[in-house]
Order: structure tokens, then C-alpha cells, then sequence
């Protein structure tokens, strides 16, 4: 089943945006957005917008999935630490057919059309609103800062995603220190050193 989400800019009215089939969880969406920004786009929020929502052909319904392409410019460990080595493609939403038979015309997202999605996106110069549209408020949500480490484990506890509340983040278990030389034989009582 699909996690369907949007992406969108603010407005004066609240947020305009596209609709974003698969994939749109904080955990899996979060990493991509603030990777993106900071790698193929240098910083520049409007540019990534203006990207994900405007460069959308006219054809297309939404996208299907982000993918792998955004990421480009990222450190290749940082990709192979978001996407476990598999690349995979974005994806537009085509074909998709009104209840007429004609085809549909591109899904505008804003404050008054969620019905039916779980996530949104907000993207506001200074960070990326997370609005969960599971609660009574369905329009405003936590700021998660640009500067965020895209690695950052972001729960997908609905519950957690309130306005006024910070980001809803895990905790992870500490990570074992990698040893700073080649695995091997050592003499007795030599330790490999630690970072």
C-alpha cells in the first residue's frame, strides 16, 4: 500500500504543491529532501521546488517516487547510507484517467484538497515543514531545519508530528567505532586504534 504524500511551496493561503504516490514516510522522505537541497541544488530551497513542482510535465498526475537521482553531488557514502546502494529512478505519474475517461489534469495539493494523503512537505526557506494529516491540524506542522543530518533516524509515529513540537526523531543505538587500520593478525597485547 502506498504512503501518499505531497511536496509543495508556501503560499499566502497555506502551501501549493504535487502529490507524491510512494515512499512518503519522514524516514524516507526527510533524507531525500534535505540531501537533495544540500548537494544538487547548493542550498538553493527554491530551486529543489522548483524542481519537484513546477519542472513537473504538464502530462503528469504527480510523481510516482522520488528517486536516487536527486541525490546528486552527495558524498557516495552518504548515498549508499540513504539508499543501501540501490538506485532507482524518480518517476512521474502518467495516464492516469478521470471518472469521464479523459485524462486527468495535474493534482494541485493545498490546504483544502489532503483529503486522502498522510504526509506533507512544506518547503520553507529556513527548513522543511512535516505536516502529518492524521491530526486536527492539517495544516501547520514541526520544522525540520535544512542543517539536519540527512542520516537522522526521523520516526514515522504519526503522534509524534505535532505543530510546536520539535522533529520526531529516534534514537539510535551507538554505532561500533571502525578500526583505523587493516583487519589482521596483530602481536599480542597490540590494539588497533580507534577514531
Amino acid at each position: 500500500m502506498a504512503t501518499r504524500s505531497f511536496i509543495a511551496r508556501p503560499t499566502d493561503t497555506g502551501y501549493a504543491g504535487v502529490y507524491v504516490h510512494y515512499d512518503g514516510y519522514p524516514s524516507a522522505r526527510l533524507p531525500l529532501l534535505l540531501t537533495s537541497c544540500r548537494y544538487r541544488f547548493h542550498g538553493d530551497v527554491e530551486a529543489l521546488a522548483g524542481y519537484l513542482i513546477d519542472d513537473l510535465p504538464d502530462s503528469a498526475y504527480g510523481w510516482v517516487e522520488l528517486g536516487a537521482g536527486l541525490l546528486r553531488g552527495a558524498p557516495e557514502e552518504l548515498r549508499h547510507a540513504l539508499t543501501g546502494g540501490v538506485e532507482y529512478p524518480s518517476r512521474t505519474l502518467d495516464n492516469v484517467i478521470d471518472t469521464g475517461g479523459a485524462p486527468a489534469a495535474g493534482r494541485l495539493v493545498t490546504p483544502s484538497t489532503t483529503g486522502g494523503l498522510d504526509w506533507g512537505y512544506v518547503l520553507h526557506p529556513h527548513g522543511i515543514e512535516v505536516i502529518n494529516l492524521h491530526t486536527e491540524d492539517r495544516h501547520r506542522g514541526p520544522i525540520v531545519d535544512w542543517r539536519t543530518d540527512p542520516r537522522t533516524a526521523f520516526s514515522d509515529f504519526h503522534r509524534l508530528w505535532k505543530p510546536g513540537r520539535p522533529p520526531a526523531v529516534r534514537t539510535r543505538p551507538a554505532s561500533p567505532p571502525v578500526a583505523t587500520t587493516p583487519a589482521g593478525p596483530h602481536p599480542a597485547g597490540q590494539r588497533t586504534s580507534r577514531p
